[in-house]
């Protein structure tokens, strides 16, 4: 394709699409914060509005899944669950979201009230209110079933939100569960390639988990990582930051299935992506604290502490048989329209 128009890899989570948000959206833009902020330049999973004691944490998701009903989910749970997940990495709790609706016409009644039902129950699990939304239909050969678009806010006492850039030499890292666990499952069953597999989608909102881990303290840096996956997300928060981490391959949780389909794919797991886990930058002095109380929540068992920032410019991963590797960023997630 032509390198003046836009491919797939323009939205794959990748360094694809980064340059192209550098390059043609951040520079067509001339205000970017509101009273000091964190800022759409920041590029961080939302930004924030100082309001006197306070600051207000907003960010919004566009949704194109394919397809719409995948094991463990839907288009409903992930546009609520990616957005919560959104606010709450920043250390804000969140309150509401929006949701704006673009339907092709024709699009099943059945299937949208199935879709609503589970945005819906995401939102119960953390108390997190649908507040207003916006409902649009468009002839059917001009969208493909329906798009959604979430919106969410929350709430941090000021000088509390956490930075995706805020991870210190000493610091652990901590991952909230297995990886690549909704890129992996949603390519086995989308392209249907007749191997038997319990593998489901890990989406799920992430905001209890977090609390448990920021009422401990200690918590540096996070990030949810979804287009791009883990590796993605753990380069952006070293670069950020201007460290370096080191990973124990054999600390980090995936799933036996998670590796069996990345091998007969090619796929890296680190590389795909997940729409129910936390990475976390945590001090050393509470890095088990942190762990232990990640574990006793739901959705939080296979939590693991997997490795340290250092000084450096990269992320290395130490394996097995005393090797190491580099993990660099991926051009784009191998798994297209993941969310």
């Amino acid at each position: 394709m032509s390198e003046d128009k836009i491919n797939m890899n323009h939205g794959a989570g990748g360094e694809v699409m980064a340059n192209l948000i550098s390059s043609t959206i951040l520079d067509n833009i001339t205000k970017k914060s509101v009273n000091g902020g964190i800022s759409l330049d920041d590029l961080d999973d939302g930004a924030s509005i100082p309001l006197g004691d306070y600051e207000i944490v907003f960010t919004t998701d566009g949704h194109t899944i394919d397809p719409l009903f995948f094991p463990g989910g839907d288009i409903g749970r992930i546009s609520a669950a990616g957005t919560i997940n959104d606010v709450s990495v920043m250390g804000a709790q969140p309150l509401a979201i929006s949701n704006a609706i673009i339907m092709q016409e024709g699009f099943p009644i059945e299937d949208l009230d199935k879709i609503m039902k589970s945005l819906n129950e995401a939102c119960e699990e953390v108390g997190v209110a649908v507040i207003t939304g916006d409902t649009k239909v468009m002839p059917q050969d001009k969208l493909d079933g329906i798009v959604m678009v979430t919106t969410g806010i929350g709430i941090a006492k000021k000088g509390e939100v956490v930075r995706d850039s805020g991870l210190e030499i000493g610091d652990k890292i901590i991952v909230t569960g297995s990886l690549g666990d909704h890129g992996m499952s949603l390519m086995s069953f989308r392209e249907g390639f007749g191997f038997e597999t319990d593998l489901k989608s890990d989406v799920a909102p992430m905001w209890n988990i977090i609390k448990k881990a920021l009422d401990i303290g200690g918590v540096t840096a996070m990030k949810d990582p979804t287009r791009g996956g883990f590796a993605n997300a753990i380069n952006e928060m070293a670069s950020k930051a201007g460290v370096g981490v080191v990973l124990e391959q054999d600390a980090i949780p995936i799933r036996e299935e998670v590796h069996a389909v990345s091998e007969m794919l090619g796929i890296d797991p680190f590389e795909v992506a997940n729409e129910g886990k936390v990475v976390m930058g945590v001090k050393a002095d509470k890095a088990e604290a942190v762990l232990e109380a990640i574990k006793g929540e739901k959705y939080g068992e296979n939590a693991a502490i997997i490795g340290e920032v250092v000084e450096g410019d990269y992320v290395v991963v130490n394996t097995p048989i005393g090797g190491e590797r580099i993990l660099e960023a991926p051009i784009a997630d191998p798994v297209p329209r993941v969310c």
